[in-house]
């Protein structure tokens, strides 16, 4: 994700810049269950999203938030967000347009552009950088679409796995206990509870000791 969001903004720096104003773009986005994933077209736009996201506050929080757009026109004036502003104080820019880009809920992610020009952005530019972030949410919000695909493909066979685990270990202490299918699991989970530990890493040890001695499994027993 980190590399098509890098790509995305290199992208957007090198359609949405001019001959007078070579501005940098910064992408962050959030996802559920998922850390927050920045990029940048460059090393100052990647530095200014990491230093909002690690304040908490800033021009694109504000617009990935209330999706809404926000414009800085002169970081030297902006008393908004002070943290944000003191993070960056110095950093090459002094103007700034944040768009947030359209995606489905719970996604959220927002197009930062930096211009080291103060007053950079007028009417024009705006409306032409906000299509552009209209067209862009169009082609992440397939991409997360993919993502979340091979994210249920991964947590389905994980699950698989992890119940393969805990099947082989049932059986192993059936056969050891002489006892039915519902009694061998309670042992299971009687040992994943009292240990505090998962029922997939005991069953782990279980299976493990398959290839050990005989006697492995003895802690196991009813």
């Amino acid at each position: 994700m980190e590399k098509v969001l890098g790509d995305l903004a290199a992208y957007a720096a090198g359609r949405l810049s001019t001959r007078d104003d070579q501005v940098s773009c910064g992408i962050s986005l959030v996802r559920s269950r998922k850390s927050s994933t920045v990029a940048g077209s460059d090393a100052l736009a990647r530095r200014v999203v990491r230093a909002e996201d690690a304040c908490g506050q800033g021009p694109g929080i504000a617009a990935r938030d209330c999706k809404a757009i926000a414009l800085v026109l002169d970081l030297r004036l902006e008393e908004r967000w002070p943290q944000f502003n003191r993070a960056v104080a110095g950093s090459g820019f002094l103007s700034a347009l944040c768009i947030p880009l359209v995606l489905e809920s719970p996604n959220k992610a927002v197009l930062n552009l930096y211009s080291p020009l103060p007053n950079a952005f007028d009417g024009r530019r705006i409306d032409r950088a906000a299509a552009f972030a209209e067209q862009a949410s169009k082609g992440l919000r397939l991409v997360l679409k993919m993502a979340r695909l091979e994210d249920t493909r991964d947590e389905l066979k994980a699950a698989m796995e992890s119940r393969t685990v805990i099947d082989l270990a049932t059986g192993a202490i059936m056969a050891r206990n002489k006892c039915s299918q519902p009694a061998a699991f309670k042992v299971l989970l009687r040992a994943s509870n009292t240990r505090n530990i998962k029922l997939h890493d005991v069953a782990s040890e279980v299976v493990a000791a398959l290839s050990g001695t005989a006697g492995a499994v003895t802690h196991f027993d009813e």
